[in-house]
């Protein structure tokens, strides 16, 4: 149960939410309408739209209102525009549509606009969505690789490109970036995250809504970015897509909730809400975590949208029995728009009619999406965003290519590499490139594609082929397909690997293996997939391992086997010659993992930042602890793993509190024979607290470049509140006393310590991971 017993004061407003009304609110009570009825009201007193906002809500019929508050479905997302009939065209008319989504096109989006603003009453323009989660037509890195990067530079760069894009081709708003945390493999949209920890995705959640948003929303080239999908979406039990989520609501305050925070403080225009329920309470219309943390405490001014149907799915929760109770909920719970099940323009009249006390949520909610539509400038230039030409040079144009190239080479992870295995130094020879995947240009635009398109990717196979230095032979053989049983090019496989001088195996997950509903029980690799790696393995030859995947995968054999490991997730258009920068040496590798790599399924989900508990894990299975008696305490690579072409020497950490800031500095040099980026991690341990706090806490990473025999000084600086401990919804506690911070090149390389005192503690209402750390170096 969350509790709110104190008055909230942000901006312009001002909420009372008491403990008991929150507490009846999670049970849908109906003790809870009329109290929640009346907060609304005083919400509503106190909340400011523009005049023109006013104006209209003033002006409006109630079918108009409840018009603004439907999104629809335009088409299905490979078949865009197609339900923009002559009948639906009548819908704009009438002011029933707010919002379409499986929409684009700068043209027909324009002809769309023009029936909103010209031939409806109030000529209110319609907003157009798309899930845009990492590019448009320029399709960049899945999420997770890109996290892998470790430089909000490139994420931002990202969603830059992807709004310019997308922006171009008519569209006013995106369903990214999703930043639930995820810690448990076996979730397939895993895939569309930041991984595992709430600092590195708060950061990557300021990036992507920075990118998408631009300097201002009414510019016409920026995105609304979407914060998905509150709350707790990420940890779904057995890892099983839309299920409950049975966390403490510690572990929702600390881990799950921090990028949420970040994005508000960011600015994000909107936020969608999350199928699952958390302990039993549906987040769809879980008001105390969306009236009462999000907007009261946080003071997000953006609309809510539900995901596609959750409203309508409050039934299957149980929570309600009829379409219109369940509207009656969501609307209550704080969601202002309806993604496609039509409840809010159908059946949310019934229950206002029931109940016309509700028509406050519904003005609420009514101005929070023209609200939206103003701060895009729709009303003063509805047509901004439909420029034929700029649309045609904006998709695939070159300077985007590039950017996604460059990204690509920067998120692949080395994870192994035995005796200078990569890159593959050749002046001449055969290089037999083994696996189906080399070739599928599809799986490379990973399950969120957007408009993307496979004769727009650059394959594995044809990037190796472009690069290879002259006198070096390309040859390729399929072996076998991820999503097949069919072994008969297994013979093929073996024949051309043991004719070759060096082969490079690809093998890994289809595209349609991760993403959303396509939770894995099993982690390994697919059996047709173990069956080629184990058979080119065999033959002696020196193999790297190209691991093609949405998802971290129990790998152990190859791990064992393979000279090298190179983990290219899904890569985007320029896959190709991204791997082939990485692979030639003409870049050397630098990404680091953003969540761990198990060694079995059975290990996960698992945390580098796990609580140590009473018996922590230790090696030796002689003693009583926290372990799996059949393998190491260790996962196969670590959070924050990565190998380099390069070396790194790090000196000692130094630092303390100066000024009421914790400041620390650590010298690095590149002691290798390359030029190569290294990311730079700090953790940080709180020994005694007056509750269990995790193994160690990510609070800073920094990527740097250094050419060979260089060095530098990195510079971390920290507020105190980054170790603040949760006490409850808005009161997080600074403990004085000692903190330990680690600095080193992953969480199980840590190569030099210090001690820091905090002296007087202090009461923060700011989630301690969503606190941003300086970085610097000279």
């Amino acid at each position: 149960m969350f509790k709110i017993d104190d008055v909230v004061k942000r901006g312009v407003r001002a909420v009372t939410i008491s403990a008991s009304l929150l507490a009846l609110a999670a049970c849908q009570d109906d003790a809870v309408s009329q109290s929640t009825r009346d907060e609304t009201a005083v919400t509503r007193a106190q909340t400011q739209f523009s005049q023109r906002v006013e104006g209209l809500l003033a002006e409006m019929t109630l079918e108009e209102k409840l018009g603004q508050l439907h999104q629809a479905a335009g088409g299905r997302s490979r078949n865009l525009n197609s339900r923009l009939t002559p009948e639906e065209l009548d819908r704009v008319r009438a002011g029933a549509v707010g919002s379409y989504l499986h929409v684009a096109g700068a043209q027909p989006l324009a002809e769309l606009q023009r029936v909103a603003v010209e031939e409806s009453r109030l000529g209110i323009p319609l907003l157009f969505a798309m899930d845009v989660v990492h590019g448009y037509r320029t399709i960049f890195p899945v999420p997770i690789a890109m996290a892998s990067t470790w430089d909000e530079t490139d994420w931002q760069r990202a969603a830059r490109i992807s709004a310019e894009e997308a922006s171009a081709a008519g569209l006013h708003w995106t369903f990214a970036p999703m930043i639930d945390i995820g810690r448990d493999p076996r979730w397939g949209r895993i895939v569309e995250g930041a991984g595992s920890d709430p600092y590195l995705g708060s950061r990557m959640a300021v990036a992507q809504v920075q990118g998408y948003q631009g300097e201002s929303l009414a510019a016409g080239d920026t995105l609304l970015a979407t914060a998905k999908h509150f709350g707790a979406y990420g940890v779904p039990t057995g890892g099983r897509d839309y299920g409950t989520a049975e966390i403490g609501e510690r572990s929702l305050y600390e881990a799950y909730l921090p990028p949420f925070y970040a994005a508000t403080r960011a600015g994000a225009g909107s936020m969608m809400t999350a199928f699952n329920d958390i302990d039993g309470v549906p987040s769809t219309s879980n008001e105390a975590l969306i009236d009462g943390t999000l907007r009261a405490r946080w003071a997000f001014d953006g609309l809510i949208v539900s995901d596609w149907n959750a409203i309508a799915e409050l039934m299957n929760h149980g929570v309600a029995e009829t379409r219109a109770a369940a509207g009656a909920l969501a609307l209550q719970a704080g969601v202002d728009m309806d993604m496609t099940s039509g409840i809010f323009v159908e059946e949310l009249r019934q229950a206002i009619d029931a109940d016309p006390a509700l028509e406050a949520d519904l003005d609420l909610a009514v101005g929070r999406i023209l609200t939206a539509k103003e701060r895009l400038g729709l009303f003063d230039d509805p047509m901004v965003y439909h420029q034929v030409q700029r649309e045609q040079a904006e998709l695939l144009a070159a300077d985007h290519r590039e950017a996604a190239r460059a990204i690509a080479a920067r998120s692949v992870v080395l994870l192994k590499n035995e005796n200078a295995a990569l890159p593959l130094e050749l002046s001449e020879g055969r290089v037999a490139v083994i696996g189906a995947l080399a070739a599928d240009a599809s799986t490379q635009l990973g399950s969120w594609r957007a408009q993307g398109r496979p004769e727009d990717v650059v394959s594995l196979l044809d990037g190796l082929r472009e690069g290879a230095p002259e006198g070096v032979e390309i040859v390729y053989a399929a072996g076998a397909d991820p999503l097949s049983d069919d072994l008969s090019g297994l013979e093929e496989a073996v024949a051309l690997a043991r004719s070759a001088d060096r082969v490079v195996l690809v093998v890994g997950e289809n595209f349609d293996m991760s993403g959303e509903a396509r939770s894995r029980s099993d982690l390994f690799l697919p059996d047709s997939q173990r069956a080629l790696a184990s058979a080119i393995l065999d033959t002696g030859q020196p193999v790297s391992v190209i691991l093609v995947t949405g998802r971290p995968l129990a790998i152990p054999d190859i791990a064992a086997r393979a000279d090298a490991v190179l983990n290219a997730w899904m890569l985007g258009v320029e896959a190709g010659p991204a791997l082939a920068d990485i692979i030639y040496g003409e870049t050397s590798p630098a990404g680091r993992l953003p969540v761990s790599f198990p060694r079995s399924t059975g290990a996960a989900p698992f945390t580098y930042s796990e609580y140590p508990g009473g018996r922590p894990a230790d090696p030796d299975l002689a003693r009583d602890t926290n372990r799996y008696m059949d393998q190491p305490i260790t996962p196969l690579y670590g959070f924050g793993h990565g190998l380099s072409y390069s070396t790194f020497d790090y000196g000692a950490l130094s630092g303390g509190v100066v000024q009421g800031e914790i400041r620390l500095a650590v010298d690095v040099t590149n002691s290798g024979d390359r030029a190569a980026d290294e990311v730079v991690q700090l953790y940080m341990r709180d020994p005694v607290a007056s509750v269990a706090r995790p193994r160690i806490e990510l609070r800073g990473f920094r990527r740097i470049s250094l050419e060979p025999g260089a060095s530098t000084t990195v510079h971390f600086t920290l507020s105190p509140a980054q170790a603040a401990v949760f006490q409850s919804p808005g009161v997080w506690q600074v403990e004085p006393g000692q903190l330990v911070f680690h600095v080193g090149g992953s969480s199980l390389y840590l190569a030099s310590s210090v001690e820091v005192t905090i002296e007087d503690g202090f009461i923060s209402d700011v989630p301690a991971a969503a606190i941003a750390t300086r970085g610097e170096t000279e």
